[in-house]
Parts: C-alpha cells; sequence; structure tokens
C-alpha cells in the first residue's frame, strides 16, 4: 500500500471515530447527569518488535465493539491541531479538571520542550475520557491511570518475529535482525527518557501472552477472560460490606 492511501486511510478512520464520540457525548448529554469513572475501560497492548499483534488488536476491538487505536491514529490526532481541538471541546467541566490533573501529574523533565510527547500525552488522555478504547503502543500502558484498565504484552520467540519483520518489510535477515536492533533500542529510549522505565520490566504489564504459542482469537479470549475477573475483583472491592 503506498503512503498516500495508506495516509487517506488513517484519516478516514480518525474523522469516522470522532463523529462516533462526538454521537455519544451527545447521547450523554441528553441523559440525567450521573457519575462518570475517572476515564473508560481500556486496554493496552505493547509488543515486541516483529510481534504481529494488529491481529489481536483488532479482532479484540471487534469483540469489544471498541475502536482501535494504534500507532499511525494516535500520532495523526496527536499531530492536527484541528481534531485535538474538536476532542478538547468535547469535554465538559468534569473532563477539563481530571485531565489537567493527570497532565499536572506526568511529571517529565523535558515535558514542555518535547511538543511531540506534551501532544501525545494530551490526546492520549482525553480519548480515554470519550469511550472504551484499545490502546496500541506509544507508551499508553504508562500515560493512562494505572489503577484502571488492563495492560498487556504481546511476546514471540525471536526468530519467529525476524521472519516476520523482514516478510513484512522485504528485507534479508540480517538486515531485520539490525532494523528490529534499532527499533527496539528506540522504544527503550523514549520509555527510560519519558516515563524512567525499564522497557522490558515485566511488571509494567498485568499479562504477557506469547504468540509463538497463542493464536490471536486464544489471546483475545485470554484477555477477555482477564479483563471480566479484574472488573468483578475491582467491583467487589468497591462494594461495601454488609
Amino acid at each position: 500500500m503506498s503512503p498516500g492511501v495508506d495516509s487517506r486511510i488513517t484519516s478516514h478512520a480518525v474523522e469516522s471515530q470522532m463523529r462516533n464520540w462526538e454521537l455519544a457525548r451527545l447521547q450523554r448529554a441528553a441523559r440525567p447527569r450521573e457519575a462518570r469513572p475517572e476515564v473508560e475501560d481500556f486496554v493496552t497492548i505493547s509488543r515486541e518488535v516483529g510481534v504481529q499483534g494488529e491481529e489481536v488488536a483488532d479482532r479484540l476491538g471487534e469483540r469489544l465493539g471498541w475502536p482501535v487505536l494504534g500507532r499511525k491514529i494516535l500520532e495523526t490526532m496527536a499531530g492536527d491541531d484541528a481534531i485535538r481541538r474538536r476532542i478538547y471541546e468535547s469535554m465538559d467541566q468534569r473532563d477539563l479538571k481530571w485531565y489537567q490533573g493527570a497532565l499536572f501529574a506526568i511529571f517529565v523533565k523535558d515535558f514542555g520542550r518535547n511538543d511531540y510527547f506534551r501532544r501525545l500525552c494530551e490526546t492520549v488522555l482525553s480519548l480515554a475520557r470519550q469511550g472504551p478504547a484499545v490502546f496500541v503502543g506509544r507508551g499508553c500502558d504508562r500515560l493512562l491511570p494505572a489503577h484502571h484498565g488492563l495492560r498487556v504484552r504481546l511476546i514471540a520467540p525471536a526468530a519467529e518475529r525476524q521472519r516476520a519483520f523482514a516478510r513484512e518489510r522485504g528485507l534479508e535477515a540480517a538486515e531485520a535482525a539490525r532494523e528490529m536492533e534499532r527499533i527496539t533500542r528506540e522504544r527503550a529510549e523514549f520509555l527510560e527518557h519519558h516515563f524512567a522505565v525499564d522497557a522490558e520490566d515485566p511488571t509494567r504489564h498485568d499479562l504477557t501472552i506469547n504468540l509463538g504459542t497463542t493464536s490471536a482469537d486464544e489471546a483475545v479470549d485470554i484477555i477477555l477472560a482477564a479483563r471480566d475477573a479484574r472488573r468483578r475483583a475491582r467491583a467487589g472491592r468497591a462494594t461495601p460490606a454488609g
């Protein structure tokens, strides 16, 4: 697929999702005022380089009826002032109060200077108030509140990841290995620089799934089971004993 066609598809997906959120906001406004959670429900998915996680994310979104917000969509939204303005203007006072507090809580040394990271933070945090979603990559597991949602890591054997990466990019094995190392290093530097976390720290995630031994459908079933169990546990803790 050419870059131009890919860009148009992404832009269409963004516009379609914006309309869905705006419709949902109007429907909420027509209902009696009710308490809302800090953020809507979400699943974040991160993956090792070369892991074919798009199928898992897409099938999970289909099963849940949620939008899948991957790298291209998030970067398009973060880079478009008009889209970010529409998201911001859709917030009510409760949304804005939480949003501003959440931004303030992200204490990173270059927050004021790194325009891309600032826009990414603004976009992800504001989207988390629009409705439930599957967030893929971009450090979303670190941006969103730790006591909400479910954080998933997808892994696979190195040889399998390298073959998939080489096939997808049309590269020889050695070149694919070098490129994978570069991307892995850049991701690690991004997380270390902005969040002061080790990219390989397993405690970043609630659930790790090996796609070398697990099919996409099985992975989705596991994620949904974990999500349901987490929701039941949280509901139980929130119910007063009596």
